[in-house]
């Protein structure tokens, strides 16, 4: 197996969106979820609206089941769309968040790059959003 393979059957599984399609299903109420590292956040900016989860985190996150969850992740049906930079580690998340369950998870087509790139929202604060933590850790 080759992550090239490994890709490829991830995103066989997906139904991705591009840039403006996840921002129309954002004000539809589909959460945004964005896994880039701070330092790639503090580069280029934030997406207004997008919970930040890196994504060493992203299934103890986003599990409905877990006792590490975000008050969002209420249920198995709501729908995840993950952001990365450009459009590939997201693709394996979202798809590791279909194993969990999260049947409505996808992802976005050239990820953060191409969202700039539709000329869609960007933040550039003094400093990057801060990653959602589980409850007990929101300090």
């Amino acid at each position: 197996m080759s992550v090239d393979r490994l890709l490829g059957e991830a995103r066989a599984r997906l139904v991705r969106l591009k840039p403006l399609e996840a921002a129309e299903a954002v004000r539809e109420g589909a959460r945004l979820v964005d896994t880039r590292p701070e330092y790639q956040r503090r580069a280029d900016g934030d997406v207004p609206g997008a919970i930040v989860v890196e994504r060493n985190h992203l299934e103890w996150r986003l599990d409905p089941d877990g006792e590490f969850r975000i008050p969002e992740a209420t249920g198995h049906d709501v729908r995840w769309i993950v952001i990365c930079d450009e459009g590939y580690s997201s693709s394996l998340a979202a798809a590791s968040l279909r194993a969990l369950g999260l049947v409505n998870a996808t992802d976005v087509i050239g990820g953060f790059q191409e969202w700039r790139a539709a000329g869609l929202p960007v933040h550039r604060g003094a400093s990057p959003v801060r990653p959602r933590l589980a409850p007990y850790d929101a300090r």
